[in-house]
């Protein structure tokens, strides 16, 4: 035994000689090394007679609601049930404690799913269950603010004079013109540790690349789906399309190499995704099309991730991977005793938003703008129905948008307007869904331009709106500002079906 291993055990302050003696005895017998440094105490890493690298990515666990006065000498035996440990990460208090939480990591994926399945909701004690569920390891951080005229090269190489260990960058063209990026960036880093010391090295703010200031975090992980799974999968993910591009020239390009193989097509913005009726055509389309052009822009195809069932241990549908195609939130269960923290919007990524109210708030708040303002109007359907339409003002730019589609439910139209708003600040949002189906187009009237003493509506004020809003276009109707002063409770607008 080593002595940094007898100093942290000696050193963990308040530890009574015989839980001392215990994690003596537990280092003594296994041959595992024992460090604390940085709040965490490690065991292993790597385990006696390792050889080689660490374990891939998928062989670590999370494991939550650990008493607090419980350590390795009770939790490893327990943990090893499952397979053997590289190493195991006790998350420690100054006072001695643990915080509530550990990660273990297994030589092999196979051990870590056993542990889940073994050891999730396993009871340590009696009466403390506790949490085990796969921990990501996240080597990827996301870079806001790159000049949007940069091409993937110029970033790649900027990011690799400033940090160590990168090995890719993902930069996505605007959805508006090609030849630029969206304005951020993703750097794929070597291991989680390169990425932590870039982005402790990057994130106070002060940091510029190409004399611009740079917004740095992680990114949200990409969703891991068994491969099992995979081989099931029958959808493709397509990428890079052109606004202007329609699902049936969709339909027609994948369906050239073999008619009638292709089973719908679902296209949102800039992207879709492309149902086949069989596997193996999904396949063969992949390899055809994958780079190719349409509508003059190339393409990127890949297989669409599904949502797994216990998608409330995985990440959600928003980020850089390759988009699965249902609603894939991301919950997680609140482990009693977890520490909790305030929390400013900056802090935030956008794939922690399902409302593009929100993000367009956050999209602000990012800039140092000052939070958008929201102004409603309404019109009279053909039907009578009462129709609603919000534009939105960005102080700080003195800019306005207005979408082209009115609403019979408010929420439905205030979610409308921040997404045509944050499409032509160029920032693309997808949420899990969009207000319900779209009425047919009125023939157009004489058009009346809103006033700018148009009345800011009262907030929240209704519950939640349901899916039946139907929207219809917008264009040369008659608009006049609204004032709220609908009753709580039903969320359709007055005579809204």
């Amino acid at each position: 035994m080593d002595d940094d291993s007898l100093n942290s055990v000696h050193g963990s302050s308040r530890m009574d000689r015989p839980k001392e003696a215990a994690l003596l005895a537990l280092m003594e017998k296994s041959g595992y090394s024992m460090v604390q440094e940085n709040g965490q105490r490690k065991f292993g890493g790597p385990p006696p007679g390792w050889e080689g690298p660490p374990p891939p990515r998928g062989c670590e666990v999370f494991v939550g609601k650990i008493p607090r006065d419980m350590y390795e000498d009770e939790l490893v035996p327990v943990f090893e049930r499952a397979g053997r440990i590289y190493e195991f990460r006790l998350m420690m208090e100054f006072s001695g404690e643990n915080r509530g939480y550990a990660f273990v990591m297994y030589t092999t994926k196979e051990a870590a799913q056993r542990a889940i399945q073994l050891l999730d909701n396993f009871e340590i004690r009696p009466g403390k269950p506790i949490g085990v569920c796969v921990s990501l390891d996240n080597c990827r951080l996301f870079i806001g603010s790159v000049p949007k005229e940069k091409r993937k090269e110029e970033i790649l190489e900027e990011m690799r004079k400033v940090t160590e260990g990168v090995v890719d960058v993902i930069v996505y063209p605007s959805a508006t013109d090609k030849s630029k990026n969206r304005g951020f960036a993703f750097v794929e880093y070597e291991s989680h540790k390169a990425a932590a010391m870039a982005r402790r090295k990057l994130i106070p703010g002060t940091f510029q690349l190409w004399g611009h200031a740079i917004q740095v975090d992680w990114a949200e992980p990409e969703k891991d789906v068994d491969e099992e799974t995979m081989q099931r999968v029958r959808v493709l993910y397509v990428r890079n399309l052109m606004i202007s591009t329609t699902e049936d020239t969709i339909r027609r390009e994948f369906g050239k190499f073999k008619p009638g193989a292709v089973e719908r097509v679902k296209k949102l913005t800039d992207y879709a995704f492309v149902h086949f009726y069989r596997r193996g055509d999904a396949v063969d389309a992949l390899r055809a099309m994958n780079g190719k052009a349409i509508d003059g822009s190339a393409i990127e195809v890949t297989l669409a991730k599904p949502v797994s069932k216990d998608a409330g241990r995985r990440f959600g549908q928003r980020g850089h991977g390759r988009g699965p195609y249902g609603d894939g939130r991301c919950v997680y269960p609140f482990f009693p005793g977890s520490a909790l923290m305030p929390v400013s919007m900056q802090s935030l990524k956008p794939g922690q938003f399902c409302s593009a109210v929100t993000h367009l708030e956050y999209y602000c708040n990012k800039n140092n703008w000052a939070p958008p303002e929201y102004y409603l109007y309404s019109t009279s359907g053909q039907d009578g129905k009462l129709l609603l339409i919000y534009k939105v003002v960005i102080p700080s730019t003195r800019s306005s948008f207005m979408p082209d589609k009115v609403c019979t439910i408010l929420e439905d139209a205030k979610e409308v307007a921040a997404q045509n708003t944050l499409w032509s600040l160029d920032c693309t949002f997808h949420g899990p869904g969009s207000p319900a189906a779209c009425r047919p187009r009125r023939p157009p009237a004489p058009a009346c331009s809103p006033t700018a003493a148009a009345p800011a509506p009262t907030r929240d004020t209704l519950s939640p709106a349901p899916a039946a809003g139907r929207r219809q276009r917008a264009e040369g109707l008659h608009l006049q500002p609204v004032r709220l002063h609908l009753a709580p409770g039903p969320t359709a607008a007055a005579g809204g079906g």
